[in-house]
C-alpha cells in the first residue's frame, strides 16, 4: 500500500477542526502525560465520590486550560520559543494496515507515549521535530492557573460575591482575565470564528443598550461587573451546562474510547470489517462504511474516523476499482457517522440529555432509527455504484469471522455493557466507567495488547488530552449561553425567526436548517448545536415541535454541516487522502448522506415524525421505520439507481411523499414509486435491442 504524501498530510491537518498539537519532548512531555493522567483518574473518582458542581467545574478547567496553552500552538512568533529535531521514526500506518491490519494506537506507543494524541512535525527523512513551548505560552497557561485556582482558595465566599454580595477588584481582574485566556483557548485549538462569535456577544452585552429601544433585541444593557458576575461566579456562563458535560461525559467517553484503542479494538473492528465482506463486488465499500460505523465508538469525531479510517481504506477502495471522488465521498460519509451513531455519539448528545433533562438512554433511542436509515441509504448508494463502476471484490488476508468473533468478540461487551446498565437505571457515568473497568480487564486476553501500567498511563493521557479542544469550545460556549440568558436574546432571536417565516412551520424548519448549517461551516459541532439550541430550539418549541423533536433537528444539521459545501470538512480529508477533486467527493458525500438530510424535517413536520424518534406505540414505530426505509431507498434510486431523468425524479417525488408518514401520502408515494418503476421498466426494454 502506498503512504500518504507529506502534502495530503498538511491538507489533512490544515482542515480538522481540532488544530495539531505541537509535539512536546523531554521531561515536559512526560509532565503533560502525567498531569493529563491524573485528571483522568480524577473525572473517574468524581463519579463515585461527587464534587459539588461549580467546584468540579473550576477543578478540572484549571487543569485543563493550562494544558491548552502548552500543547497547542499559537500560530504567533512570540520570543524564546525554540524547536528541537527528535529521531523517533513515523512509525508506517499504511504499512501496518495491509489487509485491513489496524495500526496501532498512536503510532508506537511504547516509544512515544503521546504519540498519536498531538501530531508531530516531520521532517522529509521520516523523523519527528519536538517543540517546546515559548515563554509567553508558559505566561499564559500561569495565568490560566492563577484565575482558576484563585476562586477555589475560597469557594463559598467567591460564590456569595457572586449572587449578589459584590465582586472584589481581583474578583473582576481574575474573571476579565479567564474571558481572554479562552477566546485564545479557542483560537488556538478551532480557529478564529468561534472567539470572533464569543467577542460579538460581548459586545452586545455590553453595548445592548445603545441599540434602538425599537429593536426586538435592545436590552437595557450590563457593565462590567455585571457581565463578569454572570460569566464566572456561578453555573451560568463559563461553568454552565456546556462545561458540565466536558467535565463529566465527554472525558469519561474519552478514557473509555482511548482504552478501547490501546486494547486493540480498533484493529479487531477493521480485521472484523474485512472479514464480513469478502466477496461481492460491492464488499469493499461495504467494509469500510461498516468500519467507520464500528471505529466511530472509538474516536467520536467524524474528520478524525475520516482520517483513520482513509489510511487503510484507500489502497482497497482503490484497488476494487473505485474513482479518487466515490472513494472520498465513502470515506467522508463512513466517517461522519460516527459522531451520529449510537452507543457514544458526539459531544453534542450529552448536551441534549442534559438540556431536555432525560437519561443519555434516551438520547441513544431517539438516534437509533436514524442512523440504521443512515446506514441504509448509505449501503444502496454503495451498492449501486458498484454496478455504476464496475468494481470488483479485493482478496484481504483476514480471519474467517467466526474465528475472528470467537478471539477477539469480546471487544463488543463493554459497549453492550453500557447500554445494559443505563437500562437498568445506572447514570451514564457509572456505566461508561464500569464498561472501561470491563474493556480494561479483558484486554488481558490479548497479549499483544495488554493493558500494562505503561499503557493504561497512556490511555488515560489520550482521554485527557483529546478532550482539550472541545474543553475549550464548551468553556468559551459558555460566553454565548451567559449572554443569551442575562439579555433574553434566545426568545427575541426566537420571535424573529417565527416572525420571518410568518408563523409558518416548514419555512421556519428550512430556515433554521440553513441557519445551523451555515453556522456549522464556522464552528465546530459541539459549538454550532449549543448557539443554535438556544436560539433556533425555542423557535421550533414556539410553533408546536416537541423539544425533543426540536433538539435532534438541531443536532443532526450541526454535524452535517461537516459534510456541508463549501467546507465539508470531514470530504475535504477525504479528498486530501484520496487525491481526487475536492469538490467533486463534496458533492459524492452529499449524495451518500442525503437521507440523514431530509429525515430530520420527518420527525419535525410529520404527523407520525416521533415514531423515528423511538417515541408512540411500537406497531407504529415499526411501520414508520418500514416507510421510511422504503423512502431512503426511493432517494437511492433517484440520486443513482435509475438512468434516466423522468424515473428518477418519480422516483425523489415518491420520496419525499413517502417521509410524510401520514396514511395518504404514503399511498401516494407508493403509487408514485411504482410508476417510476413501471417508466425504467419501459425504457430498459426499449433500449435492450440496441
Amino acid at each position: 500500500m502506498t503512504e500518504l504524501s507529506d502534502r495530503t498530510s498538511e491538507l489533512v491537518s490544515a482542515h480538522e477542526q481540532e488544530r495539531p498539537a505541537r509535539q512536546l519532548g523531554g521531561g515536559l512531555r512526560l509532565g503533560v502525560w502525567i498531569v493529563a493522567g491524573l485528571l483522568s483518574v480524577y473525572s473517574i473518582v468524581v463519579v463515585f465520590q461527587p464534587v459539588e458542581a461549580l467546584e468540579h467545574r473550576l477543578t478540572f478547567l484549571a487543569v485543563a486550560l493550562p494544558m491548552v496553552f502548552l500543547c497547542y500552538r499559537s500560530g504567533i512568533r512570540w520570543p524564546f520559543g525554540r524547536v528541537r529535531e527528535g529521531a523517533a521514526a513515523v512509525p508506517d500506518a499504511p504499512a501496518q494496515a495491509q489487509a485491513g491490519q489496524a495500526p496501532e494506537p498512536g503510532g508506537r506507543p511504547e516509544d512515544d507515549p503521546l504519540a498519536g494524541v498531538a501530531r508531530a512535525v516531520v521532517h522529509p527523512d521520516g523523523t519527528r521535530k519536538s517543540e517546546s513551548p515559548t515563554f509567553m505560552d508558559w505566561v499564559l497557561a500561569a495565568a490560566a492557573l492563577a484565575v482558576l485556582v484563585y476562586p477555589l482558595l475560597d469557594i463559598d465566599g467567591f460564590r456569595d460575591r457572586g449572587s449578589g454580595v459584590g465582586l472584589t477588584r481581583l474578583d473582576l481582574i481574575a474573571g476579565i482575565g479567564l474571558t481572554v485566556l479562552l477566546l485564545e483557548a479557542v483560537r488556538r485549538t478551532v480557529g478564529w470564528a468561534l472567539s470572533l462569535i464569543c467577542i460579538a456577544f460581548l459586545i452586545y452585552d455590553y453595548f445592548g443598550a445603545y441599540l434602538p429601544i425599537d429593536w426586538t433585541i435592545g436590552h437595557r444593557g450590563f457593565d462590567l461587573s455585571q457581565i463578569v458576575s454572570q460569566l464566572y461566579t456561578g453555573t451560568e456562563g463559563f461553568f454552565g451546562v456546556p462545561m458540565q458535560v466536558a467535565a463529566s461525559y465527554i472525558i469519561l467517553f474519552t478514557i473509555y474510547g482511548a482504552v478501547l484503542d490501546y486494547s486493540g479494538a480498533s484493529k479487531f473492528f477493521i480485521d472484523l470489517s474485512f472479514a464480513a465482506f469478502r466477496k461481492s463486488r460491492a464488499a469493499p465499500g461495504r467494509t469500510v462504511t461498516t468500519a467507520g460505523f464500528l471505529l466511530g465508538t472509538v474516536s467520536g469525531s467524524g474528520v478524525a474516523t475520516t482520517v483513520s479510517l482513509g489510511s487503510v481504506a484507500w489502497p482497497v477502495l482503490k484497488r476494487a476499482g473505485y474513482p479518487r471522488e466515490p472513494a472520498g465521498g465513502i470515506l467522508a460519509a463512513s466517517g461522519i457517522g460516527a459522531i451520529l451513531s449510537p452507543p457514544t455519539l458526539g459531544a453534542a448528545a450529552f448536551i441534549i440529555a442534559e438540556y431536555l433533562g432525560v437519561g443519555y438512554l434516551e438520547v441513544l433511542l431517539y438516534a437509533t432509527i436514524p442512523t440504521l436509515l443512515y446506514y441504509l441509504g448509505i449501503f444502496l448508494a454503495i451498492e449501486i455504484d458498484s454496478r455504476r463502476f464496475g468494481t470488483h471484490a479485493v482478496p484481504v488476508d483476514a480471519p474467517k469471522v467466526g474465528r475472528l468473533l470467537l478471539r477477539f468478540g469480546y471487544h463488543f461487551s463493554s459497549l453492550i455493557i453500557i447500554v445494559v446498565l443505563m437500562a437498568m437505571e445506572r447514570s451514564a457515568f457509572q456505566s461508561v466507567v464500569i464498561a472501561t473497568a470491563i474493556a480494561f480487564l479483558l484486554s488481558l486476553l490479548d497479549p499483544a495488547h495488554r493493558m500494562t501500567p505503561r499503557r493504561t498511563g497512556q490511555a488515560l493521557a489520550k482521554g485527557t488530552l483529546e478532550v482539550l479542544p472541545v474543553t475549550a469550545v464548551c468553556a468559551a460556549a459558555g460566553i454565548i449561553v451567559g449572554v443569551i440568558t442575562q439579555t433574553g436574546l434566545g426568545l427575541n432571536l426566537s420571535a424573529i425567526i417565527v416572525d420571518m417565516a410568518a408563523g409558518n412551520l416548514v419555512l421556519t424548519t428550512v430556515m433554521a436548517a440553513l441557519a445551523v448549517m451555515l453556522l456549522g461551516l464556522a464552528v465546530p459541532v459541539t459549538a454550532s448545536f449549543i448557539i443554535a439550541a438556544v436560539i433556533i430550539g425555542p423557535a421550533l418549541v414556539a410553533l408546536g415541535v416537541a423539544k425533543a423533536e426540536a433538539y435532534m433537528f438541531v443536532f443532526y444539521y450541526a454535524v452535517l454541516s461537516e459534510v456541508s459545501p463549501p467546507t465539508a470538512l470531514s470530504a475535504v480529508a477525504a479528498a486530501a487522502i484520496t487525491g481526487g477533486n475536492t469538490y467533486k467527493t463534496m458533492m459524492m458525500t452529499w449524495r451518500y448522506t442525503l437521507p440523514a438530510f431530509l429525515v430530520p424535517f420527518a420527525f419535525v413536520l410529520t404527523p407520525n415524525g416521533q415514531a423515528l424518534l423511538f417515541q408512540g406505540p411500537i406497531g407504529t414505530v415499526l411501520l414508520m421505520t418500514a416507510v421510511s426505509a422504503v423512502a431512503v431507498a426511493a432517494l437511492a434510486l433517484a440520486t443513482g439507481g435509475l438512468s434516466g431523468w423522468p424515473e428518477r425524479l418519480l422516483a425523489a417525488v415518491a420520496a419525499v411523499l413517502l417521509l410524510f408518514l401520514d396514511f395518504v401520502p404514503i399511498v401516494a408515494g407508493l403509487a408514485v414509486l411504482a410508476v417510476a418503476a413501471a417508466v425504467h421498466f419501459v425504457r430498459s426494454r426499449r433500449r435492450s435491442p440496441a
